[in-house]
C-alpha cells in the first residue's frame, strides 16, 4: 500500500472523533430543588422521554435545548430548558483531521447536556403561568446548576 492510501485510511479512521467515541445517549441526573418526587417529560429534536424524578434518564444528544415539563406528586409544575453544550476538544480533533466536524454535526455526538440538573419548584400556589417556558435560570436566578 502506498503512503497516500495509508494516510487516507488513517485519516478516515480517526475522523469524526466524537461520533466514534461518544454514545448517542447521555445520562442526565434530575431532581427537584425541594427533594420532592414527581415526573418529567424531556424533549429535543431527537426524541421525547418520560422519567420519574428523582432519576437519571438517558437522553439523546442534540444541538438544541432539552425542554422539560415536570410535575411533582402534589401537583406543582415547572417547565424550562437545559442548554446543549459542545465538547470542544472532540470537535477540534474532527476539524484537525480533515472532516471539518461534518460527521459530528450530523450526529450531534459532540454535544452534551449538563449531567446534574436541579429543577426549581415553587411552594404551593407560587407557580405562575408566566414562568412556563422559561429556562431554569430565568425561573430561579439564584439557583445554581451543577455540572
Amino acid at each position: 500500500m502506498n503512503k497516500t492510501g495509508l494516510t487516507f485510511l488513517l485519516t478516515l479512521g480517526i475522523s469524526g472523533c466524537a461520533t466514534i467515541v461518544n454514545d448517542p445517549n447521555i445520562p442526565v441526573t434530575v431532581s427537584f430543588a425541594d427533594g420532592s418526587e414527581g415526573t418529567c417529560e424531556f424533549q429535543n429534536k431527537r426524541g421525547l422521554w418520560n422519567s420519574d424524578i428523582p432519576g437519571t434518564p438517558m437522553i439523546r444528544r442534540s444541538d438544541d435545548p432539552l425542554v422539560f415539563h415536570c410535575e411533582t406528586k402534589d401537583g406543582r409544575k415547572s417547565s424550562g430548558s437545559i442548554d446543549s453544550k459542545i465538547e470542544g476538544e472532540k470537535l477540534g480533533a474532527s476539524v484537525l483531521f480533515l472532516d471539518l466536524g461534518i460527521t459530528d454535526a450530523i450526529t450531534d455526538k459532540h454535544r452534551y447536556y449538563q449531567g446534574n440538573v436541579v429543577i426549581p419548584v415553587k411552594k404551593d400556589g407560587d407557580y405562575q403561568a408566566s414562568d412556563a417556558g422559561k429556562s431554569v435560570r430565568e425561573q430561579n436566578p439564584t439557583s445554581t446548576m451543577q455540572n
